[in-house]
């Protein structure tokens, strides 16, 4: 098949790159440490390396490039989109990068920035790019509702009309790294079965008591400094192993995001919508057993999936020249 389109998740530490035929068909992955942070000041030639190893892609391809990499620390800043522009018109607003070679077809997505009725403001980059994809998979008609994009920094979208119309962001991954290297909380969760994010690789952890208390415990008590401190005190007085004690540490941050998402439900119709998460698996059974506590209804999205679908409908859009 022909290819049509590099599509790039281009994040902080990691890079996904996809060589995608026109059909939607993936041809070929690459995944590599290529992150913005490590590409400063290389950029050009990092994407030249990357696209020369596919010797059946033209230099000329396009290369559309989502995530950090058009954050003040990525390869060139590009502004947001606000709430009012639809999702469907995210190729007519890719940015063209500034640098690049003659010849070179070379977008960068431009995220989104939301800002409530109170002037609350909140961003996400990358992330647009897989509700696009959704939009896309399930049909505009489909497409509305709630979405949980978890990670470093988890995201809870609301989708309306194919409009980002609410967008709250939780530092849970990050704080949860922060807790197990450092602080009094670190030793504990060291010698946990847990990994560096909550539940990346055990997928367990969604069954695991502590963790199923954790949950319980943030929907309880929405002081969560003081419930993680709870988590210390547990462990010096015996009432907490040390090895539970991240599965009970993912459990509270985790379940935090939940119940304030469910304290922010104003109606009995919002508490009744299903939650759809797109993510890897491990991390998508545990939002599904924070979803099975308050009583939603969860469906689940297979992230590389829905990243497929926003490539191969970019690759059949009029780029901007």
């Amino acid at each position: 098949m022909t290819p049509a389109l590099i599509g790039i998740d281009w994040g902080s530490t990691h890079r996904r790159a996809t060589l995608v035929a026109a059909d939607g068909t993936s041809l070929a992955e690459r995944v590599d440490g290529e992150g913005a942070l490590s590409c400063a000041g290389r950029f050009p030639a990092s994407l030249e390396t990357l696209v020369a190893g596919w010797p059946e892609a033209d230099a000329g391809l396009p290369v559309v490039m989502a995530g950090m990499v058009g954050s003040a620390i990525g390869w060139q800043t590009v502004p947001y989109l606000e709430r009012d522009t639809p999702l469907s018109d995210l190729a007519r607003h890719l940015v063209r990068v500034n640098d690049a070679p003659a010849g070179r077809r070379w977008f960068i997505a431009p995220g989104y920035c939301v800002r409530d009725d109170a002037g609350a403001v909140d961003v996400m980059r990358g992330e647009e790019t897989q509700l696009f994809g959704a939009l896309h998979l399930l049909g505009r008609g489909a497409s509305d509702g709630i979405y949980v994009l978890p990670g470093t920094h988890s995201k809870w979208v609301r989708l309306q009309g194919g409009r980002v119309t609410e967008l709250r962001t939780y530092m849970t991954g990050e704080l949860f790294a922060l807790l197990r290297q450092h602080g009094t909380l670190a030793s504990a969760m060291q010698t946990s079965r847990s990994s560096d994010a909550p539940g990346l690789q055990h997928a367990d952890v969604a069954s695991d008591p502590e963790f199923l208390r954790g949950v319980a415990e943030a929907a309880s008590h929405p002081a969560l400094t003081h419930a993680l401190f709870g988590a210390r005190a547990r462990v010096v007085t015996g009432a907490l192993a040390p090895a539970a004690a991240a599965a009970y540490v993912s459990g509270l941050l985790i379940g935090a995001e939940w119940a304030d998402a469910h304290r922010g439900a104003a109606s009995a119709d919002a508490h009744s919508a299903t939650v759809r998460v797109i993510g890897e698996p491990a991390l998508a059974a545990l939002h599904a057993a924070c979803a099975r506590h308050h009583g939603r209804r969860l469906e689940t999205l297979e992230a590389r999936q829905i990243q497929r679908a926003a490539w191969h409908a970019l690759a059949n859009e009029d780029f901007p020249t």
